[in-house]
């Protein structure tokens, strides 16, 4: 039951984002408004992350299984991939580099950050 419970507040904050998409005219996907609303919700602990921890967990095991869908149906697309078969093959892994820099020095101000606040 309290999975249940934990999966139904993650549903209803990405409904929320669902709204937030529909009604505001921006170019962003309802998936992120729906992240920023559970930052936003967890920061301010209106929702305590012991509410949706074990969830969440549970959802990050399984994402790897969720990546099967979207591969299968690019290899259904591969007569429209192939004429950008060079284009990805340059893309891809230049921008999964500089995501992996990014994400790894801002996470590292962060620890930075975080330590001279304990200081």
């Amino acid at each position: 039951m309290k999975y249940f419970r934990q999966f139904c507040i993650i549903i209803v904050i990405s409904c929320l984002g669902e709204l937030c998409h529909f009604w505001l005219p921006l170019p962003i996907p309802a998936s992120i408004y729906g992240l920023l609303l559970m930052l936003a919700a967890l920061c301010t602990r209106l929702i305590p992350l012991d509410s949706v921890k074990d969830a969440g967990k549970f959802l990050i095991d399984i994402m790897p299984v969720m990546f099967i869908p979207a591969a299968v149906g690019l290899l259904e697309s591969w007569g429209v991939l192939r004429p950008m078969l060079i284009p990805l093959l340059v893309i891809v892994p230049v921008t999964t580099i500089l995501v992996m820099v990014v994400s790894g020095r801002v996470t590292q101000w962060v620890i930075r950050k975080e330590k001279r606040r304990r200081k």
